[in-house]
């Protein structure tokens, strides 16, 4: 143990520490500001000032939003007000084409190559991706490079050269992705396009968001620059830029996008199909063999999936956030989850279903919701035997939905959406999609507090009741000699308890 006097020494000297010259340290205090230093400038938010969309809209009708996030890249796009659902004058595959041809051979860009190397210049990448309403032209790179982005992006979408031998490679880009698409083990993306077939048929978000195969030689540059004429103009797209000041990202859409004649001549947007998506209900049935899917060491057991949809509403209506509620309410997945905190293990598809019949191997609530219509589906998947069996538990759960939900249940649910909406916009892509559809559909940004504002707010019950009045969507995919009948579905969602009517068989 240090003794009185040791210390004493210590404190001495920490005391009457000196300069090296000699000369002592000046006695100051620390809570006083320093003589001959500058004051110090303290970082501050000055209220939503920091977190708020500026949007800005050309003399062309372009809308230009921006929202500032800190660090040394941006992620810079252009939306198009485009996709599968505007396709009801055109062959369909319009859409998956041009999601292919992106980012080819322009007006200033002999390749693809040329691209890559421009946008590598300045730590980028760049990426195109269509649903069934946008098509979105993206590229991340450093902040000091905005204008060259600005620029190639312009060039990208206005300025294509669709050269025969690029749409020649597409075709076959298409063609093997058509084919994957029907040796995939996880049949999800299949199943999705099925449901929107049946629950919209042969209308908007129903047409086919891939190319059909026999319209694959269909489509040349002739026809592309007819659909883009229509659909390519300044009024339907949105510049949307984060992580940069919104006064370079306006001058830069000035400098290249405001006169720019594209190479298909004028805008034509009087031939825009304004048709609104028609809810038809529905069932579209595929029997395949799916005994091969998986011919690896660990075969993934034989299984047929079936998924079941109800209208819900489109994404501008109020009853949107309700239904958000109720799909992470539902939540659900596959068998092979590990669990954990945050894994959804305590949604009611998986209390209810996939912890009781262990037999089912996935479980799982999708929402998909566009401007004018929605649709609430479950994915289920068992052994062909107990499909029957598996639907009816699936018609349970939907019948379910309209009794009242448990206080600490209903909780759960808001606070993970919320949780989930949160941690999502922590990523600049997904800040930017978000900023970019929002603007391209109505004109302005919601911000993440105000939405979670709106998810405090809102009961579930109603909107559910309103839901089970529509007509059922169904898809089913596998071995279906145990399905049973779209009216015994439909009887099944419009009965009290959500059982399929029984069914008395001679021989078994």
């Amino acid at each position: 143990r240090m003794g009185v006097g040791e210390r004493r020494a210590i404190m001495g000297l920490s005391l009457s520490r000196s300069y090296s010259s000699g000369s002592r340290y000046p006695n100051i205090s620390l809570s006083a500001p320093l003589p001959g230093i500058p004051k110090p400038v303290f970082a501050s938010v000055d209220g939503h000032e920091q977190c708020e969309t500026k949007i800005t809209t050309l003399e062309n009708g372009l809308k230009v939003a921006s929202q500032n996030k800190f660090g040394q890249f941006c992620t810079v796009g252009i939306l198009v007000n485009s996709g599968s659902r505007h396709e009801t004058k055109y062959p369909s595959g319009i859409a998956h084409f041009l999601e292919k041809l992106a980012f080819s051979s322009t007006a200033q860009y002999g390749s693809k190559d040329e691209i890559l190397l421009t946008l590598e210049k300045h730590g980028g990448i760049c990426d195109c991706q269509t649903s069934r309403d946008t098509t979105m032209y993206a590229v991340s790179a450093e902040v000091k490079g905005l204008d060259t982005v600005v620029s190639l992006l312009s060039d990208a979408v206005l300025q294509p050269r669709l050269l025969d031998e690029e749409i020649e490679m597409t075709r076959m880009a298409v063609r093997f992705e058509l084919e994957d698409l029907n040796m995939r083990p996880d049949p999800e993306p299949l199943l999705t396009e099925m449901i929107h077939a049946a629950a919209y048929r042969g209308n908007t978000v129903g047409l086919p968001r891939f190319c059909p195969v026999d319209n694959v030689e269909k489509i040349d540059k002739k026809l592309l620059h007819t659909y883009l004429r229509s659909y390519y103009c300044p009024e339907r797209m949105v510049l949307a830029g984060v992580g940069i000041e919104h006064e370079q990202l306006v001058a830069c859409a000035r400098k290249y996008l405001l006169d720019v004649k594209p190479v298909w001549g004028a805008s034509t947007p009087t031939n825009v199909d304004l048709s609104v998506a028609q809810y038809t209900g529905g069932i579209v049935r595929m029997d395949k063999d799916m005994s091969d899917v998986s011919l690896g060491p660990t075969p993934i057991p034989e299984l047929t999936h079936i998924m079941i949809g109800l209208e819900s509403c489109s994404f501008l209506e109020e009853d949107f956030i309700p239904f958000a509620v109720l799909n992470m309410m539902m939540g659900g997945g596959g068998s092979f989850s590990a669990g954990g905190p945050g894994k959804g293990m305590f949604t009611r598809l998986y209390l209810n279903v996939l912890n009781r019949h262990h037999w089912m191997y996935n479980a799982t609530s999708y929402h998909h919701s566009y401007e004018d219509s929605g649709l609430l589906c479950i994915h289920a998947s068992a052994d062909p035997r107990q499909v029957r069996e598996m639907v009816e538990i699936i018609t349970r759960e939907f019948i379910q939905m309209a009794g009242t939900a448990g206080e600490m249940e209903l909780a759960r649910a808001k606070t993970q959406l919320k949780s989930m909406l949160m941690m999502n916009l922590e990523s600049r892509p997904v800040i930017f999609e978000d900023v970019g559809r929002q603007v391209l559909a109505t004109g302005k940004r919601k911000l993440p507090h105000e939405l979670c504002d709106l998810i405090s707010e809102y009961d579930i019950k109603r909107v559910t009741t309103k839901m089970l009045r529509s007509k059922p969507a169904v898809a089913a995919l596998g071995d279906l000699t145990e399905m049973p009948s779209y009216e015994h579905i439909q009887a099944a969602l419009s009965s009290k308890d959500g059982r399929l009517p029984r069914m008395y068989r001679l021989f078994r």
